[in-house]
């Protein structure tokens, strides 16, 4: 995809240049082709769902909404891959509450993958943290303009707009993935139960690099998925398909330092800005007014 001048790569599941009999379908009800607990779309508002599944930085789709990676279901059967034997019976369950040793929610899992015997008995899981990105600016403007007339508007000019949306790796991974290493990732490895957590490429080559261990040692799986643009019969302009394109096993310890340690910067860069603000105060006489008669 080149040169677009607009954000929204795929609306309630679809490209925005996609008017076949199923998108314009998709569109109309605001339904959700992705797994959604739903048949509709409910992210943000329920009743007025922001239907933007993806969206492009650099001409390239970013997925914005996490109900996105449930296309098929292939990320459960990667997750089971690193969880059990290839001969494992099991299941997923999703939105799990996690609830620490007083009892309060440390947050809900996305998916828990539980194993099971031939009677029925759960012998061991492992819990799927899916990881979309946050989305600086204001998405919600464009999309409304193309919702309004998605045949004339799909190859709308959006680039002047103010607010234009964009990818926010640096809040995606600082104020919702560091969090959910520390606290439910750390309950979970003090169970010796292994995590997976599925992200967009283009986020994951954001984070600070992780030291790679071998699968059997590893606590955490990073897998790492991408939308591939593929062709369908009576679509011309095709479709996004969930690929994974990487697979990164670490520690839990080393992956959380790497995580949630800022890399630093220079001393004196700091020391400089103290000085241009104290040279400021310094400089700066106080602004001293005598009330004349104030009686």
């Amino acid at each position: 995809m080149a040169n677009v001048r607009q954000p929204l790569a795929e609306v309630f599941g679809h490209l925005i240049n996609d008017h076949t009999e199923k998108a314009v379908r998709y569109r109309s009800h605001r339904l959700c082709p992705f797994n959604n607990k739903v048949p509709n779309c409910t992210k943000d508002k329920a009743k007025d769902p922001l239907g933007v599944c993806s969206i492009y930085h650099e001409d390239h789709p970013v997925l914005t909404c996490p109900i996105r990676f449930r296309e098929n279901w292939i990320i459960t059967d990667d997750a089971a891959s690193f969880f059990f034997q290839n001969n494992a019976n099991w299941s997923s369950l999703t939105e799990v509450r996690l609830n620490d040793a007083q009892g309060k929610s440390a947050g809900n899992i996305d998916v828990v993958l539980v194993a099971y015997n031939d009677k029925g008995k759960i012998y061991d899981f492992g819990a799927l943290e899916v990881q979309a990105v946050y989305i600086s600016g204001n998405v919600r403007e464009p999309f409304e303009y193309f919702m309004k007339d998605p045949k004339v508007r799909a190859s709308m000019d959006w680039s002047k707009e103010p607010n234009y949306p964009r990818p926010d790796y640096l809040s995606s991974s600082r104020k919702r993935l560091a969090p959910q290493l520390l606290f439910k990732g750390g309950i979970l490895h003090s169970w010796q139960k292994k995590v997976v957590v599925a992200l967009n490429k283009t986020f994951f080559d954001t984070l600070p690099k992780l030291k790679r261990v071998h699968k059997s040692k590893a606590d955490i799986a990073w897998l790492i998925y991408d939308l591939e643009l593929i062709k369908e019969k009576g679509n011309e302009v095709g479709r996004y398909s969930l690929n994974k394109v990487d697979e990164v096993f670490t520690e839990f310890e080393p992956a959380l330092i790497s995580i949630t340690t800022a890399s630093p910067g220079k001393v004196d860069d700091f020391i400089k800005l103290l000085q241009e603000k104290l040279d400021d105060q310094i400089e700066t006489p106080p602004i001293n007014k005598t009330i004349e008669k104030p009686f």
